[in-house]
């Protein structure tokens, strides 16, 4: 069961393996990161329960406004240097940077300040209480700290030479072509990792990376497609699919027209028929989201549909609107992946059935993709609020203090049972919250959720040992081959 080389297909290369530009994410950079920076934690993706790895504790003794994280002593990074507490401090001051340009600002800006108070201890002061951060950390490449030695030597530098304390460490980056990394002997879990070698390939292409695996091309692909999981499964391979809450959305710019108009993002809502997008994309395999909450949560309400087909309601609503000069048109902006240009082309489609509404399809680079979530020159783009527990990835979603609130949406009543979830450690203070939340996000419709996340990962027939926490975040260091 141990050694041997597996052949692992990502869907995105990283720009650069600096954790604090890197994403803890199936689709970005969530395997590459665990696999050099091993975790301080994980979540188990079922029960949600926080598990302890490099750190032994993460707790509040005054409902969150303090922690104290605790880490294993006699951690090292594959230099031999300590991975200490001084040095967890010296990676979560820089997300709180802004100029290191890190997705995960606005999670590291809840933290007041930082202090060490032995090597094994920091004691971490948050800006207001956020009993629920541990989530915070699981879900973004907070949980993966690097050597600070390394790090000051310069981005480029870190590149040649990343130093973590994960279970692999780089041996190449040939980049456009493949990281080669290979087992760290200072891993703090022996005898993990059992693997010997991983050489680490980026397709965007579900179809091409279902080809590699059914072909023994790959040992393991990581997936954001339901079809691909779905056909993979029925063929015996084995699947794993975090079962995550929330889910991909159409997210409609409230800040400007036509969705500056409550109606236009309603008749749009009504008009977009989800399960024909269901049928499109993903062959009828994906899930569809009726409900934010999946019914595991504590905070399901079977009665809150996030939104319904209503060809009717949108045609009276887009006629109203023509009557009034202000005729519904927009542009949906999206990326060459093959699943979003046809998602965009499909929404085309649908609305092409209506009078009084028109649609253009933009295709950009995911760069400038991004750029647009900062600057929000777009109409409508994709966007996913999806999460284990909905602290923080609500509140940075919907809240209008949010940088990352993509649609614009700045409501009060939704502000205020956003910030109870997030600072509340009381079960029915949280769930009506919840319920606040999802009641004004129908009401006021910023985005049309239609498809739950798919974070997904399938393995050939002989690989065991895949494990997930977070946002699909896979556990090298778990995996295995029988030869």
């Amino acid at each position: 069961m141990a050694g041997g080389t597996a052949q692992v297909i990502q869907i995105s290369e990283p720009r650069t393996l600096d954790p604090v530009a890197m994403g803890n994410q199936w689709v970005i950079n969530a395997f590459l990161g665990n696999a050099l920076f091993g975790t301080l934690m994980v979540n188990d993706p079922e029960s949600g329960e926080i598990e302890h790895t490099m750190a032994t504790d993460f707790a509040t003794q005054d409902g969150g406004t303090t922690f104290e994280l605790t880490l294993r002593p006699d951690l090292r990074f594959s230099d031999g240097t300590p991975l200490d507490a001084a040095a967890v401090k010296f990676n979560w001051d820089r997300f709180g940077d802004p100029e290191n340009g890190s997705s995960y600002l606005e999670d590291a800006a809840v933290i007041a300040s930082t202090e060490v108070v032995n090597p094994t201890t920091l004691r971490v002061t948050m800006r207001y209480p956020a009993p629920h951060f541990a989530y915070t950390l699981v879900e973004s490449s907070m949980n993966w700290i690097a050597s600070p030695q390394a790090l000051q030597a310069g981005r480029a530098a870190f590149d040649r030479n990343p130093v973590g304390a994960g279970p692999f460490t780089l041996a190449r980056w040939a980049r456009q072509d493949v990281l080669e990394l290979v087992k760290n002997p200072r891993y703090w879990d022996a005898p993990k990792p059992y693997l010997d070698r991983i050489e680490l390939r980026t397709s965007g292409d579900s179809v091409q990376g279902y080809n590699t695996l059914i072909s023994g091309g790959s040992d393991v692909i990581i997936s954001s497609n339901w079809g691909s999981i779905e056909k993979l499964a029925n063929q015996g391979f084995p699947t794993e699919v975090s079962p995550l809450h929330g889910g991909q959305h159409l997210s409609m710019n409230m800040r400007r027209g036509p969705f500056d108009d409550v109606r236009a993002r309603r008749a749009v809502a009504a008009a977009v028929d989800v399960n024909a997008l269901n049928l499109t994309i993903y062959n009828g395999s994906g899930e569809l989201p009726a409900t934010l909450f999946r019914e595991s949560s504590p905070y399901y309400v079977p009665d809150l549909h996030l939104h319904s087909h209503d060809p009717a309601t949108a045609q009276r609503l887009f006629d109203e609107l023509a009557a009034e000069g202000t005729p519904v048109s927009f542009t949906f902006t999206t990326t060459a992946q093959t699943e979003n240009r046809l998602l965009a082309e499909s929404v085309q489609a649908q609305l092409s059935a209506f009078a009084n509404v028109h649609v253009e399809v933009k295709v950009v680079d995911i760069i400038d993709l991004i750029k647009l979530r900062y600057t929000h020159d777009f109409d409508m783009m994709t966007g996913g609020a999806f999460f284990d527990d909905p602290e923080p990835r609500m509140w940075t979603a919907f809240h209008g203090d949010s940088g990352r609130n993509t649609a614009g949406i700045d409501d009060e009543s939704l502000n205020e049972a956003l910030d109870t979830g997030r600072t509340s450690m009381d079960v029915a203070q949280r769930k009506a919250a919840y319920r606040t939340v999802q009641q004004r996000l129908i009401e006021l419709m910023p985005a049309i959720f239609y498809t739950r996340t798919v974070a997904g990962a399938a393995t050939g027939k002989n690989v065991g040992g895949l494990t997930m926490y977070g946002a699909g975040s896979v556990q090298p260091e778990e995996l295995w081959i029988v030869e």
